[in-house]
């Protein structure tokens, strides 16, 4: 998207997260109806991601199946918003 890369189910610390742009340090989580009894889990998750100087944008599953394109609009806004530091696009 906007000439950055993202590689799907990465490695980071001691989990995989769903989408990563090195570039960008971004990760990108889907949540589904798993996540609902696991907020503990998720916000530990998030602050060992956090440590490694990335962000995380997280968005629901039922938004990518049925609002693909308002996804793909705030991930797009998200990156120029964040990226006028790192490159020009």
């Amino acid at each position: 998207m906007l000439g950055y890369d993202f590689h799907r189910q990465k490695p980071i610390a001691n989990y995989v997260v769903d989408f990563f742009c090195p570039t960008l340090r971004l990760v990108i989580e889907i949540d589904g109806s798993s996540h609902d009894s696991k907020l503990r889990e998720d916000i530990e998750r998030e602050e060992e991601i956090a440590r490694y100087g990335l962000h995380i944008l997280r968005v629901s599953d039922s938004d990518v199946k049925q609002n693909f394109d308002s996804v793909l609009e705030t991930i797009r806004q998200w990156i120029i918003a964040h990226s006028s530091t790192r490159h020009e696009h």
